[in-house]
């Protein structure tokens, strides 16, 4: 059967679109044959080009003068939604930006399946906005006048994390109680889910869902943590002025959130890191920090950090190399390093599935699966701190990248045919 709609997962780092069809992958190819368009946009100095994914990352590190954005998808619910940032020397909306790139995915999906959405699934964090329904909801609101704008004329929406269940429930035999962990680029979301091949045939599944939970914690608050604990002592954070007072630490949390970098450019934190610097007896890391300033390589670093963060999932320590900013400099990071910086972070997701299985009735060892999706789910200390929770739970992993795209074109052809 041929799916009238489809399930659009537009993630803060990656983005998916689903589209059920026979004898076919669900998943669409968005850029050259991979089914995943990493959520950044690019937009060149010299001409009227714009860039997207991953052609978006080559384009700002082959050196093309430009404005890159990353992890938009951040902006939902908060006050910068209705700010503006410069773009070729043009204030730019930050709903427009959205809009951008909701637009330029679903042109691609559309071009790939051969023909044209107007009906869609998109998929939601269980919490846009920690404890604060108000924002929440007009972080959904916003999203749908977003992609209404791109095209959509009929929208709902789904959990994530109860996406990514729907993706996996397509391949048991049995039934199960899974709590699904989605741990993607801005949100940790959790879902209680009874999950079988015969419910799969109902429509409402309400009854299914036992409990939600979520936190406004991702792949980029690790990213922001083991940048202010490892990178930016580097580049100043720590450091002490002449009057014994420390170093300002505004523009190195600027520096390491995705989101934010852009700011450091400005004349106003320009001004501000030259005062530090007359200020400071150590002007070696500032002056790497000037240089960074300078090349705009705010981005590039945080790259580099991203990198770190993932090849401490698998490793026990990995090396950044900091030459563009500091010839010859290398900075080597251990497990132990990232572990001791995002504890605080994983402590709060472990709580919040605590608190849920709480409100639930469930016993821990009523859980018969933790289902894992997301790109940050790999994350070790998060895996242990879920494992020593749930001790009698086997521990599947999904696709990281591509289940919740997958699910929501399942939710799509039960809800639009």
């Amino acid at each position: 059967m041929i799916a009238n709609a489809c399930g659009v997962d537009f993630g803060t780092s990656n983005s998916t679109v689903g589209w059920v069809r026979p004898g076919a992958s669900t998943l669409l190819p968005l850029e050259d044959d991979k089914a995943t368009l990493p959520s950044v946009i690019f937009f060149h100095a010299e001409d009227p080009l714009v860039s997207y994914g991953r052609a978006a990352l080559a384009d700002y590190l082959a050196g093309y003068e430009g404005r890159m954005m990353r992890s938009l998808k951040s902006l939902l619910g908060t006050s910068m939604m209705d700010d503006s940032t410069e773009v070729m020397g043009q204030a730019m909306p930050f709903r427009k930006l959205l809009a951008h790139f909701i637009g330029e995915l679903k042109g691609r999906a559309e071009r790939a399946a051969g023909r044209e959405f107007t009906s869609a699934v998109l998929g939601r964090p269980v919490h846009f906005i920690d404890e604060d329904a108000a924002a929440d909801q007009l972080a959904e609101d916003t999203l749908a006048e977003i992609a209404r704008d791109a095209g959509f004329r009929d929208i709902a929406f789904q959990y994530e994390p109860i996406a990514a269940a729907f993706d996996y429930e397509a391949g048991i035999g049995g039934e199960e109680l899974v709590l699904v962990a989605d741990i993607g680029g801005g949100t940790s979301d959790f879902s209680l889910v009874r999950l079988s091949p015969e419910r799969a045939r109902h429509i409402d599944r309400r009854d299914d869902i036992l409990a939600n939970g979520g936190v406004h914690i991702g792949g980029t608050d690790f990213d922001r943590a083991l940048s202010l604990a490892s990178v930016m002592p580097m580049l100043g954070l720590g450091s002490q002025l002449r009057n014994g007072k420390a170093m300002p630490s505004g523009q190195y949390f600027d520096l390491a959130s995705w989101h934010t970098i852009n700011l450091v450019y400005t004349r106003k934190a320009w001004s501000i890191v030259m005062d530090n610097y007359r200020d400071t007896a150590d002007t070696v890391k500032l002056d790497r920090l000037i240089r960074l300033i300078r090349e705009r390589a705010g981005h590039w670093l945080a790259i580099q950090v991203e990198a770190a963060k993932i090849a401490l999932s698998a490793e026990a320590q990995t090396v950044v190399d900091l030459d563009r900013i500091a010839p010859d400099t290398t900075l080597a990071i251990t497990r132990e390093t990232f572990d001791e910086s995002i504890a605080k972070l994983v402590d709060k997701t472990a709580t919040t599935v605590h608190g849920m299985l709480k409100t639930a009735g469930v016993k821990a060892e009523a859980v018969d699966t933790i289902l894992f999706t997301g790109g940050s789910s790999s994350v070790p200390l998060l895996r242990e701190q879920l494992a020593q929770l749930l001790p009698g739970a086997r521990r599947v992993e999904g696709d990281l990248f591509g289940g919740i795209g997958s699910g929501l074109a399942l939710d799509a052809l039960r809800k639009f045919g």
